[in-house]
């Protein structure tokens, strides 16, 4: 898809879609990154899942999240390794504005993307140093299912990857949103940031650490649009207001929006957002008020008009 008003048709379209199969069988659809209530997760009955849970133990046996994964086409893998180097130190701002797991198992975590701090403990989950070249890439993804980090190249779970099934960048770092005009908003993002390194041939290397990525999306999901998160697009790291890094963020993908025909959904999307918060506070000032599930409906799947 490349028309945004198509992307957000389409949403609305298959999360009716899924909410009138949830309702004939007794249940609600709500989109949300994790479990606000005691959930009971079972593995589906695949062989593939099976040896999952073999080598990964309770680890897998307990992962109940859902992410929202973005993917962009690119023309080669040595262009997507080059946006993967290129986004690298704006992602954790897409984790703070998608935000919205901040409720686990009957309880508030602290957190405003819970989900981060759940899928961070898979072996190969979270960011990455850049990369000299794609051979590189490709060496240390089999390296890793080598190790048994990964049980095969389909369990690389980077902040952002090259796909296996599509000729496409696919960033993993937001949480499933709990509005679909949002979940577009970020989407158009993802292009831009994209659209933006491949012009610009990468990041200059070697870029931000990735211990200090990792900080960067530690501090993202911890507080997501409600404090200061880290600004590393510059040569030192700075803590800025966490709108006032967006702003940065806009200015950094302002061309590529534009050439998409993206920059007035997106500001007016990143508005909206602003005044009336993320999933995260929406969960959190219901979960306060007891009536979390019902407010995660309204939003899921909006009345028409």
């Amino acid at each position: 898809t490349r028309s945004l008003p198509d992307l957000l048709a389409e949403l609305r379209r298959l999360r009716s879609e899924m909410a009138t199969a949830a309702r004939a069988a007794g249940a609600r659809l709500v989109a949300t990154a994790s479990s606000p209530l005691h959930d009971r997760p079972a593995t589906t009955d695949d062989e593939r899942y099976r040896r999952m849970n073999d080598q990964f133990g309770m680890l897998a046996r307990e992962q109940l999240t859902c992410g929202m994964h973005v993917h962009v086409s690119v023309e080669s893998p040595v262009e997507g390794v080059a946006a993967l180097d290129g986004i690298r130190r704006w992602l954790s701002l897409l984790t703070a504005l998608s935000s919205n797991s901040p409720l686990y198992r009957g309880q508030d975590t602290g957190y405003a993307s819970y989900r981060t701090v759940l899928w961070g403990q898979w072996p190969t989950a979270g960011p990455t140093a850049a990369f000299a070249d794609s051979d590189e890439y490709e060496q240390l993804v089999g390296d890793l299912v080598t190790v048994g980090a990964a049980g095969d190249d389909a369990m690389i779970y980077f902040d952002a990857r090259l796909s296996r099934n599509y000729p496409t960048v696919e960033i993993r770092v937001c949480d499933v949103c709990a509005r679909p005009e949002d979940a577009v908003v970020i989407a158009a993002l993802c292009r831009g940031l994209v659209e933006t390194a491949v012009r610009r041939g990468g990041d200059p290397l070697p870029g931000p650490r990735a211990e200090l990525l990792r900080g960067a999306s530690w501090r993202a999901g911890r507080y997501g649009m409600s404090d200061e998160l880290a600004d590393l697009a510059g040569g030192r790291v700075r803590l800025r207001p966490a709108w006032d890094a967006v702003d940065r963020l806009l200015d950094h993908v302002g061309a590529a929006l534009e050439g998409a025909g993206d920059g007035t959904v997106v500001t007016d999307g990143l508005r909206r957002i602003r005044e009336r918060g993320t999933g995260a506070q929406l969960q959190r000032s219901a979960f306060t008020e007891g009536g979390v599930e019902a407010a995660l409906a309204a939003v899921t799947v909006p009345a028409p008009g």
